[in-house]
């Protein structure tokens, strides 16, 4: 509404509230990350104590079957190793995938005027290329004229092939 009476001051409060509420949704999302990642530690020391307890387990039985040198003993013996080999590789997979997400945030003023283009577009609203020359104070826009904008819209043209 802002921006069809051409009100771009109460334009940019509107986008700078929700690009703030979108910011702080988003440090929220990091912040319960943050929290899982803390939890898929825990349980993967845990789950690396069990694990090594098997497979200390698992090495005094191979150490039994080969004193006795009894074949199917031995190859029970690898065959609970190797399942334990391939669990621990499936809990340091999840551990790596919960910890590798980062993201990156532009900033703030770039995220208005986006926004801004955004829901003008959205709403066939003429989209002022003056927007990011304003003045913070400033509260409405002039007319583009047809030259202006083909002028722009070759610049645009431009750039793109280049």
């Amino acid at each position: 509404q802002a921006l069809q009476q051409k009100n771009v001051e109460c334009a940019r409060v509107y986008a700078e509230n929700a690009i703030r509420k979108k910011n702080e949704g988003v440090n929220w999302l990091r912040m319960a990350s943050r929290v899982d990642a803390v939890a898929s530690k825990v349980q993967t020391a845990v789950t690396m104590k069990g694990v090594t307890k098997n497979m200390a387990q698992v090495t005094k039985a191979l150490d039994r079957a080969l004193s006795s040198m009894d074949l199917q003993k031995v190859s029970a013996v690898m065959d609970r190793f190797e399942q334990q080999v391939q669990n621990l590789d499936v809990h340091t997979s999840v551990m790596e995938d919960s910890m590798s997400s980062a993201t990156t945030l532009t900033t703030p003023q770039e995220q208005v005027d986006s926004l801004i283009v955004q829901i003008a577009e959205e709403n066939g609203l003429e989209v002022l290329d003056q927007l990011s020359q304003l003045p913070e104070g400033a509260s409405a826009v002039g007319e583009s004229s047809v030259r202006s904008q083909e002028d722009q819209l070759s610049r645009r043209w431009v750039m793109a092939r280049a």
